[in-house]
């Protein structure tokens, strides 16, 4: 198991000391570290995902406003 330090703000320290006395904090911490990680990673895939859409735009073909109103007369009861 690794050590780390970090420099907090005093307030941030003693808030997080109240909110969890008498809990593992190191173990909370870990979570918390878990959480964070599996939400970059996320946001990540989220991005490659927009990007990977964005760039197939270009290639579907575009419907004509012709096109679509035509669509929508035929879909209709």
């Amino acid at each position: 198991m690794a050590t780390m330090n970090f420099s907090i703000p005093d307030e941030v320290r003693d808030a997080f000391n109240r909110e969890f006395s008498g809990q593992n904090k190191s173990a909370l911490i870990a979570r918390l570290m878990q959480q964070a990680i599996a939400e970059a990673e996320q946001q990540r895939r989220r991005q490659a995902a927009f990007e990977q859409l964005t760039a197939a735009r270009v290639e579907r073909p575009a419907l004509t406003g012709s096109a679509a109103r035509a669509a929508r007369v035929l879909g209709r009861p």
